[in-house]
């Protein structure tokens, strides 16, 4: 379904954030994320006096996280291909601190306090949030098929992540009813 009709306008910018999900033959997963901006507009850049063509990237940056299936970072690599100043370039090193951060709750406020604000860079740090939900989306299927689609622990991970799977809902009743927290009576079982 397409969103309903607008005022006359025209594009001024847009973003492209591309992520996917590699399983490797390691045992290990690559999780890898792009990010570009472009300006429908010349763009001047007054510190360089480069001049930016309409439809060149103002941005264009990579990452590629790789994890374990229980979503620890062993590898980081950050690669800009376009960025505003050359100072960005200097925290490029810093997302090695990552190595060792375990992606799931609390993952974004660890991200922030290594890499965030003046230690990094708003566009990796969007990126990278992206790249996290990727992972869970990627490992899916092996991470059910190693708790066993089955088990207890089913479905554990999805609880009170958003409305759908909130304890109470009728889903999680459906789906995985030993995790169900809400009136049964009420749901109609």
């Amino acid at each position: 379904m397409l969103l309903s009709s607008s005022a006359p306008r025209k594009r001024v910018h847009t973003r492209i954030i591309e992520c996917v999900g590699y399983e490797r033959e390691d045992g290990l997963w690559d999780i890898e994320g792009h990010l570009t901006d472009v300006k429908t507009q010349l763009l001047m850049r007054p510190e360089t006096g480069k001049v930016i063509k309409p439809g060149t990237a103002t941005h264009d940056m990579w990452m590629r996280l790789t994890i374990d299936i229980s979503f620890t970072i062993h590898f980081v690599e950050v690669v800009m291909d376009a960025y505003r100043f050359p100072i960005c370039a200097e925290i490029l090193l810093n997302f090695q601190k990552l190595v060792g951060l375990t992606i799931g709750r609390g993952f974004k406020k660890a991200v922030k306090n290594l890499v965030g604000d003046i230690h990094g860079c708003t566009h990796l740090s969007e990126l990278i949030g992206r790249m996290a939900t990727t992972a869970y989306q990627a490992t899916n299927q092996a991470r059910g098929e190693r708790e066993g689609f089955n088990s207890e622990n089913r479905g554990r991970h999805l609880i009170n992540t958003c409305r759908t799977y909130a304890s109470d809902s009728q889903v999680v009743l459906e789906r995985f009813p030993n995790l169900y927290t809400g009136s049964r009576t009420q749901s109609g079982s």
